[in-house]
C-alpha cells in the first residue's frame, strides 16, 4: 500500500507492475492475510497503525479478487480501467495530438509489439496491455534470475521507453 500510494503518485506504469505483483504475491499467498501479513507486512519498518492500514489495504485487495474471480489470474478490473485510459491515451496522442517524440517511440516499438502479440497467442486487450505484460514478464524472469536474450530486452526496451513518456503524458493530463 505505501509503495503502491508512491507509485500512483509518481509512474502510472510502474503503480500497474508492482500491482500485478501484489495481485501475483496474494495468489502466492493463497489469498491468506496471516500469510501475507507474516511474510510481507510485518517486514515493514513502520508503526502498528501503518500495519494494521496496510494489512486492511491487502485483506480489501483480496475481497476485490475474489468478487472479480480472478483467483487463478487475470487483474483487477480498477487496475484494467487504468489500462484502458493509458491506451485512450495512446491513441489520442498519435491520432490527435500528433506527438512527435511519441510518434517516433511507437513506431520503433510496435514491430516488437506485434511480434509478441504473437508469441502470446491471445487477444490482448490493446497494445499498453501487450507492453505491460512484456515488461511484467520481464520482470518475473529477473526475479527467477532466468536467463533473457538480446533480442528480448532490446525489445522490451521499446516498450519501456513508449510507456515511459506515456507515463508523463497521463502524469501531466
Amino acid at each position: 500500500m505505501l509503495i503502491a500510494r508512491e507509485k500512483l503518485k509518481q509512474n502510472i506504469i510502474e503503480y500497474l507492475l508492482y500491482m500485478y505483483q501484489v495481485e501475483d504475491t496474494i495468489r502466492a499467498c493463497e489469498f491468506d492475510i496471516s500469510l501475507i501479513e507474516k511474510r510481507i507486512i510485518d517486514q515493514f519498518k513502520v508503526s502498528e497503525n501503518i500495519k494494521v492500514e496496510v494489512r486492511d489495504w491487502y485483506a480489501n485487495l483480496i475481497v476485490m479478487m475474489h468478487q472479480e474471480k480472478i483467483k487463478e489470474w487475470g487483474h483487477l478490473s480498477l487496475l484494467k480501467t487504468l489500462v484502458d485510459n493509458l491506451y485512450k491515451l495512446h491513441k489520442w496522442l498519435l491520432e490527435e495530438k500528433k506527438d512527435k517524440n511519441y510518434l517516433e517511440l511507437y513506431i520503433i516499438a510496435l514491430p516488437n509489439i506485434q511480434a509478441f502479440e504473437k508469441k502470446l497467442n491471445k487477444n490482448s486487450r490493446n497494445e499498453i496491455d501487450s507492453c505491460l505484460t512484456g515488461l511484467y514478464a520481464l520482470l518475473l524472469l529477473r526475479l527467477q534470475r532466468k536467463e533473457i536474450s538480446d533480442g528480448t530486452l532490446e525489445a522490451m526496451q521499446t516498450f519501456s521507453n513508449m510507456l515511459a513518456l506515456l507515463s508523463n503524458s497521463y502524469k501531466t493530463t
